[in-house]
């Protein structure tokens, strides 16, 4: 029988929130814990933002950048972006300089909007002249002409003023009075679903950022549908996520919240107790915790009451089976999925069903979305992987980047003729079709010969009570050509010797998978790349203790 309860409902990114605002315009869009929007307010402030960009000469179709960390700034920026039919270039708020002229300069961007503020934790104005040397040398911050960024015109303040190279946002707005409201709408009303997006550079660790070519169909269609179909999610939904927007993981999150009428709470920066006061403050429905580091410190925090979020519906959760069955635990009449995605998938790809067991949902990462394939297979042969054996995963669908923009070389390597994405992520297929991360295909350790998912060596080391967060990579030896190493975090009040936790892998593990080292990290000490662990840097780590006791 033909199955017709379940559609895509399809909109541009700026129609979501002129929707939003139309139809539940008192209701708050975004909140954050000092300030919040209504639907209208984000609208309003999004369109007079478009005014000023127009006033400024950007045209649809262009590109423009937004780097700032989470404030209503940064969204009001991106839908103002959005609704002239532009493509936002989201710049990721840790870049260092050389990142940051890389991006500029390779994304052909014609204007960049950022933030500026007294009690500013990051100053971005001084980072982008550091990338634009010539930049705090420009006479006109509207008519620029840049060695560094030919194709950059304009620099501009989204909030705060008085900084040399940038236009205050008082100035954006006295330029705003001279564009109509209309001709915005007329540029959003002619955008079209496959139309740029959104480029979302994702950090290399050993080149410069690749940049995905995202659609408005492939951030929105699979974002509302999930919202709408598994989240459940409607104007009375109220969810939580400390993921900076410039981040996939975060902004995908958010459209589907905006395409559902719901409320998003968020801050400009995780700090465990703000984020338990703001998730019970405004009732949360459904959190979305990122990654074990804010798990655990949201848990463990002195005021975190599990019975005081007695509105918590579901908890989407990606991290090691211990920690999601801790969650679970904790909150055992919640609804907790876990997913599977990427940027270059403009997310999830794959999501826990409903139907699925705690044991699944703590060791496995759901299924194929609808519309979305999946194929794994073996990446020596290219031939489609058996059931339960670990091969590299390819992903086609809708929601599949158009390639990395002004990378043809990198985009024929990722994307082939028949669509398919080779993700160079390795996973697992159970008999019953649910998928289990086994790492990156990078990220496999080659021990006298067997291969070693470094994935599996850091959950069973997880599973020790005292262990927060564990990453292994691996060290070169002449014997066995690589042997495993580990770096530990371990949990607040924990004391551990390494030499215990080498000890708590003999005899569990095989013996090829147990580490030759453990260094215990500061929660602070992570080298990171965006997101994630940069392992790229513990293994330079690895090499200089490994100089240092030869020496």
């Amino acid at each position: 029988m033909t199955k017709t309860n379940d559609w895509f409902e399809v909109s541009t990114v700026g129609d979501l929130l002129v929707r939003g605002a139309s139809l539940y315009p008192s209701r708050d869009a975004i909140v954050f814990p000092e300030e919040r929007r209504t639907y209208t307010e984000l609208m309003e402030n999004a369109t007079s933002i478009a005014r000023g960009l127009l006033a400024l000469g950007v045209r649809p179709g262009e590109h423009v950048g937004l780097m700032s960390t989470n404030c209503p700034e940064f969204v009001e920026g991106f839908f103002a972006v959005s609704m002239l039919g532009c493509v936002a270039v989201p710049i990721n708020a840790r870049h260092k300089a050389s990142e940051i002229g890389f991006i500029v300069d390779n994304s052909n961007v014609v204007a960049l909007l950022t933030t500026a503020d007294a009690n500013e934790y990051t100053n971005f104005t001084q980072l982008f002249c550091d990338a634009l040397p010539s930049l705090d040398k420009a006479d006109d911050c509207s008519h620029l002409d840049l060695e560094e960024a030919p194709n950059l015109r304009a620099t501009v303040l989204l909030r705060g003023e008085g900084r040399k190279g940038f236009l205050g946002r008082s100035e954006l707005d006295k330029l705003a009075q001279s564009e109509s409201t209309e001709r915005v709408n007329e540029a959003r009303l002619r955008v079209k679903m496959r139309d740029l997006a959104l480029i979302i550079y994702t950090s290399g660790t050993t080149a410069n950022p690749k940049g995905c070519m995202l659609t408005h169909e492939a951030v929105v269609r699979g974002s509302v549908h999930r919202a709408q179909t598994r989240f459940k999610t409607n104007r009375d939904g109220v969810h939580w996520n400390p993921g900076p927007l410039f981040h996939i993981a975060a902004l995908a999150p958010f459209l589907g919240v905006i395409g559902t009428f719901g409320t998003y709470l968020t801050d400009a920066f995780f700090d465990a107790g703000r984020a338990v006061k703001l998730m019970t403050d405004e009732n949360v429905t459904m959190i979305w915790p990122w990654f074990p580091a804010i798990v655990q410190g949201v848990l463990d925090h002195p005021d975190f009451d599990a019975s005081r979020l007695n509105t918590l519906e579901k908890i989407m959760l990606i991290g090691p089976p211990a920690l999601v069955k801790r969650v679970q635990n904790t909150f055992p009449e919640a609804d907790l999925f876990q997913a599977c995605g990427m940027s270059e998938t403009a997310g999830i790809f794959a999501l826990t069903a409903e139907d699925e067991t705690a044991e699944e949902r703590a060791t496995t990462q759901g299924k194929s979305c609808p519309g979305v394939e999946v194929r794994i297979i073996d990446p020596a042969t290219g031939k489609d992987q058996h059931i339960d054996k670990v091969g590299e995963i390819l992903v086609r669908g809708y929601c599949v980047m158009e390639g990395y923009y002004r990378d043809a070389e990198k985009t024929a390597s990722a994307l082939d003729s028949e669509g398919w994405l080779h993700t160079g992520d390795l996973y697992r297929r159970s008999v019953n079709g649910n998928l289990e991360f086994n790492g990156r295909l990078k990220d496999m350790l080659k021990v006298g010969g067997e291969n070693v998912a470094a994935i599996e060596i850091e959950s069973y080391l997880c599973e020790h009570p005292a262990v927060a967060a564990a990453e292994v990579v691996g060290k070169p030896d002449s014997r066995l050509d690589e042997v495993p190493v580990a770096f530990v975090e371990l949990r607040p009040g924990c004391d551990l010797d390494p030499q215990e936790l080498i000890e708590f892998c003999q005899g569990n593990i095989s013996s090829f998978k147990v580490p030759r080292a453990v260094f215990l990290m500061e929660k602070t000490a992570w080298p990171m790349s965006a997101t994630k662990v940069n392992k790229r840097a513990l293994r330079l780590m690895v090499a200089d203790a490994s100089g240092s006791q030869s020496s």
